[in-house]
């Protein structure tokens, strides 16, 4: 049988470990009426997953410079951490899964384009640091997903071949990113149904992580050879 301790678990973070969807949309929103531009639910679902960089261009329908796609993120994201702040809540079955994947020898890491100030205060909200070896967030990256820039850096930073991973995303772009890597993906229903996630080709589509065990990590990897 696979050995877990020569495999990787690569999380994303919204949408997967907490659903923190609303938060994100709702910050975006109020951050246009400020710098005039408009986005709606159905907009938001497309971009949902991308960097900031990618996505303020599309909402302002215009290259911006780089200092202003800064300002705007930074911006946004204070706004969501506001929001989020003491209302942080683990989405079902995520402490189960991490802690048993990390007992049985997995190496966990988090791959999200997500600044880290936001992830500490998740983090430190659901008590989850001890449980990743590495995390990769926005200020890592220079490519936003679908490039897989976030997850292979996450793979090299756990030591672990790209092909020995298992992406967990809830993404469509996030999907495409674990592929582009040679990574399977594992996807999970919060924000897109079993049929998108399907055409996106992830390798196992589930509506929770309470769904899950490690045993469905090392057959998908061991399926691969």
């Amino acid at each position: 049988m696979l050995s877990p301790a020569s495999c990787g678990v690569i999380f994303d973070l919204d949408g997967v470990l907490v659903n923190s969807t609303e938060e994100h949309f709702r910050s975006f929103e109020r951050l246009g009426k400020e710098a005039g531009y408009t986005i709606t639910r159905e907009q938001f679902r497309g971009l949902f997953g991308r960097h900031n960089d990618d996505i303020f261009p599309i909402l302002f329908g215009h290259p911006l410079p780089a200092e202003e796609l800064a300002r705007l993120a930074n911006h946004k994201e204070a706004i969501f951490r506001e929001m989020l702040y003491g209302n942080v809540t683990p989405l079902p079955g995520v402490h189960a899964l991490l802690s048993s994947l990390h007992n049985v020898g997995f190496h966990l890491a988090l791959g999200t384009s997500t600044p880290r100030a936001n992830v500490d205060l998740i983090f430190d909200a659901l008590g989850l640091i001890d449980l990743f070896e590495v995390i990769v967030s926005a200020e890592d990256v220079t490519r936003g997903k679908p490039d897989p820039q976030v997850f292979l850096l996450a793979a090299e930073r756990i030591g672990i071949s790209p092909t020995r991973c298992v992406v967990v995303e809830d993404a469509i772009a996030g999907v495409y990113a674990a592929k582009n890597g040679g990574m399977l993906a594992l996807a999970v229903t919060t924000n897109h149904t079993h049929e998108a996630l399907t055409m996106a080709q992830a390798d196992y589509v589930v509506d929770s992580l309470a769904e899950v065990s490690p045993m469905d990590f090392i057959a998908l990897l061991s399926q691969r050879g």
